[in-house]
């Protein structure tokens, strides 16, 4: 049995190092092809030839086709304005279906979680067209709607970790004559740091990462409008590839940075926030 057991761990191990391996490979070749002295793609050797930090210089050095550090700065500010937004209507939904006590609750939620079996692609033709009725395509602001405006549905989690709130401390602010809002803000969410740091997270990556959507309302060809995820791309066209290959290379490692970073600072308050959610969810 004990035998058994050993193969069984091993071989479960094995499974998962093989995994990993896999999963790294890309990842691993994007890096050392950002250090390439050659501005093409090398397929003949998975290292290059030669090393070189070249092309991470000139990835800050703006010319008709790479800005790079526009594409940055319009995602930067899009994903933080994102951020502070789904957030705010994330957690203000959680605390509404967790706490509130109203006739529609019940079915409110069952809808939201239908809506959430789809994905959001289906709706992509809707929203573009509803976007250009408004004047809001070739936009940053309508960019940032796109990605809050159904950001409440994604409620869940976070109303699982609002469940494990104990309920004394919610009744004894109301005899005191605390209103509801000054529930929320006061005793909600001092409370609730790990699912507010996971919220944050998950509101923050969602534009950061996205290419659909801004591929699709960027489309006019204004380069100094791209987000990160659209300029890079317009790198891979067939007459600029073999001149920014390794440009491309060199800005995909530079925007997984701060996701990193980020994930390394709040990771014990994500675990927790992922967790606790769980529960009750």
């Amino acid at each position: 049995m004990k035998s058994k057991k050993a193969l069984g761990i091993f071989s479960h191990n094995l499974l998962i190092a093989v995994l990993c391996v896999i999963w790294l490979i890309p990842i691993v070749w994007l890096l050392c092809m950002s250090f390439s002295s050659s501005p093409s793609m090398n397929t003949s050797t998975f290292f290059p030839k030669e090393w070189s930090l070249t092309f991470y210089q000139k990835l800050f050095q703006p010319d008709t086709v790479n800005q790079f550090p526009m594409w940055f700065m319009n995602t930067f500010k899009i994903a933080v304005a994102t951020c502070i937004i789904s957030t705010c209507f994330v957690l203000m939904v959680a605390y509404a279906t967790s706490f509130g006590k109203f006739k529609a609750r019940k079915p409110l939620m069952n809808v939201a979680v239908i809506l959430n079996l789809f994905p959001g692609v289906l709706t992509m033709i809707a929203v573009y067209f509803t976007l250009r009725t408004f004047g809001l395509t070739n936009s940053h602001i309508g960019l940032t709607l796109v990605y809050s405006a159904s950001s409440g549905l994604g409620y869940l989690i976070c109303k699982g970790f609002f469940d494990t709130v104990p309920r004394a401390l919610c009744e004894a602010a109301r005899l005191d004559g605390c209103s509801e809002a000054r529930i929320f803000a006061q005793i909600i969410i001092p409370t609730s740091k790990p699912i507010i740091v996971y919220t944050i997270i998950n509101s923050f990556l969602a534009p950061w990462m996205d290419f659909v959507y801004a591929k699709m309302i960027l489309n006019a060809g204004i380069s100094e409008k791209y987000t990160v995820a659209v300029g890079l791309y317009k790198m891979l066209d067939k007459s600029l590839i073999n001149n920014y290959f390794t440009i491309f290379c060199c800005g995909g490692i530079l925007v997984s940075i701060p996701i990193a970073v980020l994930f390394f600072i709040m990771q014990k308050f994500y675990v927790e926030g992922i967790t606790a959610g769980a529960v009750k969810g």
